[in-house]
């Protein structure tokens, strides 16, 4: 049992369970189901999604963000093909090398000071088609909301899609924080998914009050066929999957996954504008979702690492990552930013 009981700002991974969400895998518990997938609540599961993506959308649940990102990639591509992402996208930066060693995908990297793509973007590796020397542009990744702590607009998302569509790739989006992007633009996820031309979704509930569960959604009906095996031979296919889909229910049956997303988006915004008042410290991008990214003097790092636990996110920049999560307190937030303000007067 857990005995020292801490809060901090590293991950909303590190966040626990919501109630609801381990009273839903309990209530799943009961008498047999059929496995892999062929029970009752994932069939249930099956009508949520379609409510917010479609009547074509259909769902594959999977046990992480890693996982879902390779399958659905897998299943959208042949093996000579590649991505096109920002270089800070998780596929890239922070899954180990996962879709190039697991996967076998080339993934063509670009920077972006924001986190975000655009067409002019995708355009620096959209190119050497049908050249046999090179990995061959076929999708095209983003990330909402990013790693960098911003968020696409339906708009923007549009402009990718058709921009990617008219080259002739399809679009991916790594949805771990979709909640939260959703609930800071006051659109339904629909709005910047299907309705935007995204081919395939990860499902993001993890981050937002699941214990572990993601998914698979196809939008487009045509990479349907091809997520069932790959989930399977990249080891993502659960047998008892029930207390997955049970997650994901609970989450997005009704409005629990704006609920979570909107309180912790809501606990960023307290934490930004508590850190713009100190002096000293510079907040280099605008704080729209769940994550504050600062700059400030290593050692004050080093001694606010001490007392919670955070990441540094460009060490040579002083820049760090503050995440907030679905039960990030005020009294949270009161409590670092005492910590903080006490740190910098000794900067």
């Amino acid at each position: 049992m857990i005995e020292n009981v801490w809060r901090g700002f590293a991950s909303d991974n590190y966040a626990g369970i919501h109630p609801d969400v381990l009273a839903a895998i309990a209530a799943a518990n009961v008498g047999h189901q059929t496995a892999y997938g062929a029970d009752v609540v994932t069939e249930r599961l099956g009508t949520v999604v379609r409510q917010h993506f479609g009547d074509q959308a259909e769902v594959f649940p999977v046990f992480n963000g890693t996982g879902a990102n390779v399958v659905a990639l897998q299943a959208m591509m042949q093996r000579w093909e590649a991505v096109i992402c920002a270089s800070s996208a998780h596929i890239n930066a922070d899954e180990g090398g996962a879709p190039e060693k697991m996967a076998g995908l080339k993934l063509w990297t670009v920077p972006a000071p924001d986190g975000k793509l655009t067409p002019e973007l995708i355009d620096v590796h959209a190119f050497g088609f049908g050249d046999v020397h090179r990995a061959q542009p076929s999708v095209v990744s983003i990330t909402q909301s990013t790693e960098m702590g911003t968020i696409y607009t339906p708009e923007e998302v549009r402009a990718i899609s058709d921009h990617a569509h008219s080259l002739g790739m399809s679009v991916h989006m790594d949805g771990a924080r979709i909640s939260n992007a959703a609930a800071a633009l006051g659109v339904g996820m629909r709005n910047f998914t299907t309705d935007a031309g995204v081919d395939l979704l990860s499902l993001g509930g993890t981050k937002n009050g699941a214990m572990g569960a993601e998914a698979v959604v196809v939008l487009n009906p045509r990479f349907g066929s091809a997520v069932p095996f790959v989930r399977k031979t990249s080891m993502q296919l659960s047998s008892k999957m029930r207390f997955t889909s049970a997650q994901l229910v609970a989450l997005f049956e009704g409005d629990l996954w704006l609920q979570l997303a909107t309180h912790s988006n809501s606990m960023a915004a307290a934490l930004d504008k508590g850190v713009r008042a100190i002096d000293g410290i510079d907040v280099p991008r605008p704080t729209q979702a769940n994550a504050v990214f600062a700059r400030l003097p290593m050692p004050v790092i080093e001694r606010l690492q001490q007392q919670f636990r955070f990441y540094v996110w460009d060490q040579t920049l002083g820049e760090v990552r503050w995440m907030c999560s679905w039960d990030t307190s005020e009294q949270d937030v009161e409590d670092f930013l005492t910590a903080i303000r006490r740190e910098m007067s000794h900067a």
